[in-house]
């Protein structure tokens, strides 16, 4: 992800409306509007969304020329929204927003910020997903409990706020790496890392696609539906012999497609919440 100039006054962003007034789709599975919007933001480098209510956003983007290219495509996509383009005080606002975000049980595992502890894994919310509140980390978070870690080594591809990769360790992984794109991620991760006395994690900014990454016996890729359809030779190759992998980040209405790309591996769990999808393939 690019980094917002530090002299920006502002964010600019889009107030995005009408989810309640749109309701369902007509798409095949049923999924609900804001499922899929949030699925298409993935195609657009969004920092960050602030749900104000249940029936209106703020989307965050770096710059207004990538806002604007997005309010064009999305009002094409989504009709029945309300789409507004707005510049944002630079007032702490992610802060804020996330201020009232509490602990999050999934499983042997709770997920939760600085403030509400009573807990195993501390994340500090940041813009972004990786807080345990999404569905696809919920998910994520469950399969890793349905596998024996003691001993084994875990690759976490996307890491983001390093909670997989850190909930790992905690779980008794034995050789824990976390490798994100963003820089600011791994900075994000680092500061969790040292919220979690006890857990152990490498943690590296590159591209699991290209760079020289070390195969673990369980791969985490908390991905996009169309990124992992093209990374999965890559993803493949980065898991043991024997290994798992857990795949999630994708909708329903895409499940179909990214199985299929990963047709040499053996779907052993599925899951799903809310229209998105968590397999593990060994």
């Amino acid at each position: 992800m690019a980094e917002r100039p530090r002299e920006a006054a502002a964010w600019p962003a889009l107030t995005v409306s009408g989810f309640s007034q749109a309701g369902t789709t007509v798409d095949p599975d049923g999924a609900a509007i804001t499922d899929l919007f949030q699925a298409a933001l993935t195609d657009y480098d969004v920092p960050a969304i602030d749900e104000t209510s249940d029936d209106a956003w703020r989307v965050f983007f770096l710059t207004q020329q990538a806002r604007d290219q997005a309010a064009s495509a999305l009002r094409d996509a989504f009709p029945a929204l309300s789409i507004q383009p707005i510049d944002v005080a630079d007032e702490d606002w992610a802060a804020k927003s996330q201020a009232n975000l509490h602990a999050v049980q999934v499983g042997r595992v709770i997920v939760a910020p600085p403030w509400d502890v009573p807990t195993t894994i501390v994340i500090q919310p940041s813009m972004g997903f990786g807080t345990g509140h999404h569905a696809t980390t919920r998910l994520c978070l469950a399969a890793l409990q349905r596998l024996e870690l003691a001993g084994r080594s875990v690759l976490d591809v996307g890491t983001g706020s390093g909670v997989l990769a850190i909930t790992s360790s905690r779980l008794g992984a034995a050789d824990v790496t976390g490798i994100d794109d963003d820089a600011d991620a791994i900075h994000a991760a680092w500061e969790n890392l040292a919220l979690n006395a006890g857990a152990q994690v490498s943690l590296l900014v590159g591209d699991f696609r290209t760079d020289d990454v070390v195969p673990a016996d369980v791969v985490l890729a908390n991905l996009t539906g169309g990124l992992l359809i093209a990374s999965a030779e890559r993803l493949r190759r980065l898991v043991n012999a024997r290994g798992s992998l857990i795949l999630s980040g994708f909708m329903t209405s895409e499940e179909r497609d990214v199985v299929a790309a990963f047709a040499a591996l053996t779907v052993e769990h599925r899951a799903d919440e809310d229209g998105w999808v968590c397999v593990t393939l060994r």
